[in-house]
């Protein structure tokens, strides 16, 4: 079963990324301490590992995931063409809004990495809360087709 094997935040606009072991998701404010949780379609950002790692590979660079800048990082789960279904890590409920368009500070964490990940939603994909929780690393992640009642 996937895994939830990264979270990441901003503090604020072009701020470096910030790993962390556990964070607190809510419908308010997405990934507690970041930027960008205020409730919208791009409240939380979710990237898959093995989409990031096909992106470094293309490129032949080796970048850290944070280098995406997205809050989420999963393990074995592809996330190409989910847009409306769910994922659902513990507690934690996200609908997928639509796919992560990378923008051009990717260009600045390496040069192509724009083009790259704009191939097969490799960037990830933007999400907003539907049930608010904890999350932790290790964390058993699901895609389905619905939220829970």
């Amino acid at each position: 079963m996937p895994k939830l094997i990264g979270i990441a935040i901003k503090r604020k606009k072009r701020a470096a990324m910030e790993a962390l072991e556990s964070a607190y998701i809510s419908l308010e404010r997405g990934v507690a301490d970041d930027f960008r949780g205020k409730p919208s379609r791009r409240q939380v950002t979710v990237l898959s590992q093995k989409a990031w790692q096909e992106t470094v590979s293309e490129l032949g660079t080796d970048l850290p995931w944070t280098a995406r800048r997205a809050n989420l990082l999963i393990d074995d789960l592809d996330l190409e063409q989910t847009a409306g279904q769910v994922i659902r890590i513990g507690d934690v409920e996200l609908q997928i809004t639509q796919e992560t368009d990378p923008c051009e500070r990717m260009e600045e964490a390496a040069p192509g990495l724009l083009n790259v990940l704009d191939k097969h939603w490799r960037g990830g994909v933007c999400c907003r809360v539907i049930r608010e929780g904890e999350v932790r690393l290790g964390d058993e992640v699901l895609l389905t087709d619905k939220a829970s009642k």
